[in-house]
Order: structure tokens, then C-alpha cells, then sequence
């Protein structure tokens, strides 16, 4: 069973107990989400598509806490003029873990 749900501008593929790492949001652990724009469901009775979304399907995950992610690193260089930085940067995420997908 799995489900193809859309957040923040971009869609996941997720199964019950999947961890996903979504955009940052101000949510304690230990609450739960309640993702409403499905797409896609596959369950035991087949595939069901939606246009745009599955009418009364939701999934619900548990928020796991804030996460950093790889650090990356933005550097810039101006050739012959003495000129260069070098800044890191490591974005904040939200884990999730799927509980339940409903609408089946």
C-alpha cells in the first residue's frame, strides 16, 4: 500500500512507517499532520488516480522533530582581484513518520 501525497510544492511517495523529511514548519513532536492532497492511492483494490486528488483520502503522519540537513557549501571567486568567500549553509527539515493512509 502506498500513497503519493503533495507538500510544499513537491510530491512523495509514502508507505505506512515511512520517514520523510519535509520543508521546516514550527511543529512539536509528538503531533500529528494530516496531508489531504493525495493523488494517488494503491491499495488491495487497485490503483485509484485522482483528478487532481482522490476524493476523501487522507494520510496521517506523526512528527518525528526537526532535522539539519548535509551542510552544502556556496563559494565565490572574482579571478585577479584578491576577491573570494566561502559561506555553509545546512537546511532545517521536519521528519515524519507515516501513520495511516485512509480512502482507500
Amino acid at each position: 500500500m502506498y500513497a503519493i501525497i503533495v507538500d510544499g510544492g513537491r510530491q512523495y511517495r509514502v508507505e505506512p512507517g515511512m520517514e520523510v523529511d519535509l520543508d521546516f514548519r514550527e511543529t512539536p513532536a509528538g503531533e500529528s499532520l494530516t496531508f489531504e492532497k493525495v493523488l494517488a492511492v494503491q491499495g488491495d483494490s487497485g490503483l485509484k488516480l485522482g483528478t487532481p486528488t482522490v476524493d476523501g483520502a487522507t494520510v496521517t503522519a506523526s512528527v518525528m522533530g526537526p532535522k539539519q540537513g548535509q551542510k552544502i557549501y556556496v563559494q565565490k571567486f572574482r579571478r585577479r582581484k584578491n576577491s573570494k568567500s566561502r559561506i555553509g549553509h545546512r537546511q532545517l527539515f521536519t521528519r515524519v513518520k507515516i501513520t495511516d493512509i485512509a480512502g482507500v
